[in-house]
């Protein structure tokens, strides 16, 4: 059977993720409240009032400041209070969703980043926004035997965090989900799935590169996939097209010749 393994949200962007036991999906939309906030160079311009989509280089990702996978954190979504850890260990709390809130999570970014070249780091939101790498919204699927694949290819164990991916799905062939682009699958209980349309795989960069529990830049992803592959893609961009909730070890439909190729 092809399930899903696992859910996962990103409230901040560049930050770790929670992982789900289910989530309820809106046609045209993220999960709810991933990539709510972002952590910005104090040098970008964004205007809470007026909120645009700004490329990925306005913001501190782990491509380059790969200090921030020390940083676990918890997301309440009622109050919006947002827990920042070290080591498991709380370090700062503050409500992300107030300016009062926000400034006191900037001044412990400021402090835990130390100085940087484009301004003090500032933590940002918008009433309906979302600091996603493309303009669209789409939500991200990974094929864990694809990243199992890679494991072959690195010599090395890979912790699927490294792809920051919403759904994680389990029982697939390796790299079948590339197979799927222009097409629909299908997830969650008999009788209430829900669609999503597979719009293109996703070019990795060097924020893989980051182990999500030691901080360090232990390999090169990227290469990797090249050199293995002829390509740098790991895993698939979807559009979700209905409303409904998924939740951890429910099924998923693929494409029929997916489905035929499948080792059972």
């Amino acid at each position: 059977m092809v399930e899903i393994a696992a859910i996962w949200r990103y409230p901040v962007k560049g930050l770790a993720g929670e992982r789900l036991p289910k989530v309820r999906l809106t046609a045209g939309q993220l999960l709810p409240h991933d990539r709510r906030f972002a952590l910005a160079h104090g040098s970008t311009r964004f205007d809470p009032g007026a909120p645009e989509y700004l490329k990925p280089s306005n913001f501190f990702q782990l491509k380059r400041d790969e200090k921030l996978a020390q940083l676990g954190l918890a997301f309440e979504a009622e109050g919006g209070h947002l827990t920042l850890t070290r080591k498991g260990k709380p370090v700062v709390r503050g409500q992300a969703d107030h300016p009062t809130g926000r400034l006191v999570l900037a001044q412990f970014f400021a402090t835990f980043l130390g100085e940087t070249g484009r301004g003090v780091p500032k933590l940002v939101a918008a009433e309906g926004h979302a600091f996603t790498d493309l303009p669209e919204r789409r939500i991200s699927v990974l094929n864990l035997a694809s990243v199992r694949d890679l494991e072959r290819v690195v010599r090395a164990k890979l912790d699927p965090r490294r792809f920051r991916a919403n759904i994680w799905l389990e029982g697939l062939p390796a790299w079948a989900e590339f197979d799927w682009i222009g097409r629909t699958i299908a997830l969650g209980p008999l009788g209430a799935r829900v669609r999503l349309r597979v719009d293109a795989p996703i070019e990795r960069c060097a924020a893989t590169n980051v182990h999500p529990e030691t901080a360090e830049r232990d390999l090169n992803i990227p290469l990797s996939l090249q050199r293995g592959y002829g390509h740098r893609d790991m895993g698939i961009y979807c559009e979700v097209l209905d409303d409904g909730e998924i939740a951890e070890g429910q099924t998923a439909d693929v494409p029929q010749e997916v489905r035929e190729a499948l080792p059972f």
